[in-house]
């Protein structure tokens, strides 16, 4: 386990792998929180957590690990369909999550010469622990986002992790090898209609 905040375990991680004497072909790159702020009354302390978590993190972890990377590899970055639609009452994450979709388009310029492939991964409504964590959800107020999700969502229901999972999959995977730069969509349907 390592912290993508802090760089002490950023460089223990990356002198494990090392240590075992192994490459990467790919980096999934999925770090964030999501914590509700409110524009008027957002703390410094707020904004540096997201930010070094969602923004920071991702960069120093992608940046750490580059020198691991063979030639040809594959990074996948989480964003979030937030990153475009402007969710109330939740402007760090956003911009957060808009920061790392930038670092796809930018990293796959970047990193052309070695042809290692950068793309953006954006889940839509996914039943994770930040509902119960970051946004302080209880039990009933969970309940009530799925059945609104249900309501908006063209398939009806809130993803779960693995059908996330599946999709970052792909990505990583050689079946994408002509895949690179792009931001793929997995929210059910939302974000078209």
């Amino acid at each position: 386990m390592s912290d993508v905040s802090s760089f002490s375990d950023l460089g223990k991680l990356k002198t494990k792998i090392e240590k075992h004497g192994d490459r990467l072909d790919s980096v999934f790159a999925n770090a964030g929180i999501c914590e509700k702020n409110e524009l008027g009354n957002t703390s410094e302390g707020a904004f540096d957590k997201t930010f070094d978590i969602n923004v920071k993190g991702v960069f120093f972890t992608v940046q750490t690990l580059l020198p691991l990377l063979n030639d040809g590899a594959s990074l996948v970055l989480t964003a979030s369909i937030c990153a475009n639609n402007g969710m109330e009452e939740l402007s760090l994450y956003n911009a957060s999550k808009a920061a790392v979709r930038s670092f796809a388009r930018t990293w796959a310029n970047d990193l052309r010469n070695r042809k290692i492939r950068v793309n953006a991964l954006s889940p839509g409504f996914t039943f994770t622990s930040p509902f119960e964590n970051g946004l302080q959800m209880n039990d009933a107020e969970i309940e009530a986002l799925k059945d609104h999700v249900a309501g908006q969502v063209p398939l009806g229901y809130m993803a779960e992790p693995a059908e996330i999972a599946s999709a970052a999959l792909f990505l990583a995977s050689t079946d994408a090898r002509y895949v690179n730069g792009i931001e793929m969509t997995v929210d059910g349907g939302v974000s078209q209609i």
